[in-house]
């Protein structure tokens, strides 16, 4: 292994059944779903990289073999190019980015994954994210805020926090009347939205022999007084099933808040 970088590396997991989206996920892993033209993994991928993050550990698992197969073979294809056929040679990709693939198993949560990657990263601190959601989160502003609270208070994991909107309308009543209305309100509690920066430390609560959610690792964690977090006031949206699927590609091509880069 390298020395330690001084740019975080980005965990991605991406080894889940996605099972509330199995109309597409009989097929295909969840990270692939495709947003546009591009799967939604390389939509968070490119938010990283706008801001010079290119280091990528991939907890492969579920159908982990194509995604492998998509950064190897099919997205260099997805851009124009030329070659000599009589000389035929793989196009390179315009992204200059470096992917660890990591074989964390079919069935495991999300913090054995987590833990089976450990000696892939290189940096000092890392970041980690679900390979199902996009946002235009500033990850800079993000990064300060983890080390501000870490020289504070000795957090070892600063988790980024959204006020989602209501699924459905809700009512006020009053006596035999409705008093009020509100269509899909913005909802008073935070929820994780992933996009996560961690110090190694985080392992120190992570047991090899046990298999758990790595939302149980942060519940300990946050016992410990340790879990800080970043308010992400702007957009975020996760595809979980049919219908986020099909608002996020109607999105894409109205308005894809979530893509700040420029290409």
């Amino acid at each position: 292994m390298s020395s330690s970088s001084p740019q975080p590396d980005i965990v991605i997991f991406c080894g889940g059944r996605g099972t509330r989206l199995s109309e597409k996920t009989r097929e295909m892993p969840k990270p692939l779903i495709e947003l546009g033209e591009y799967p939604i993994l390389w939509h968070i991928m490119k938010l990283y990289s706008h801001y010079n993050l290119n280091r990528f550990i991939l907890t492969l698992g579920y159908k982990g073999e194509m995604i492998t197969d998509y950064f190897l073979y099919r997205h260099p294809l997805t851009q124009s190019f030329s070659m000599n056929l009589s000389k035929p040679k793989h196009p390179t990709p315009d992204e200059d980015w470096e992917i660890a693939f990591v074989q964390t198993g079919i069935e495991s949560k999300t913090a054995r994954r987590l833990i089976l990657c450990r000696d892939q990263i290189q940096s000092d601190f890392f970041m980690v994210t679900y390979g199902d959601g996009v946002a235009d989160i500033d990850i800079p502003a993000l990064m300060k805020r983890h080390k501000e609270l870490k020289k504070k208070y000795g957090v070892v994991a600063t988790i980024t926090v959204t006020r989602p909107y209501s699924k459905y309308g809700i009512t006020t009543l009053n006596g035999d009347i409705v008093q009020s209305f509100s269509e899909k309100p913005q909802m008073n509690d935070y929820i994780n939205v992933g996009f996560m920066v961690l110090e190694k430390q985080i392992f120190d609560y992570i047991r090899q022999d046990e298999d758990l959610m790595f939302e149980d690792t942060l519940q300990e964690v946050a016992e410990d007084r340790k879990l800080g977090y970043y308010i992400h006031e702007g957009f975020w949206h996760a595809m979980d099933n049919y219908k986020d699927y099909e608002d996020l590609n109607k999105m894409w091509r109205e308005n894809p808040k979530w893509k700040i880069w420029n290409e």
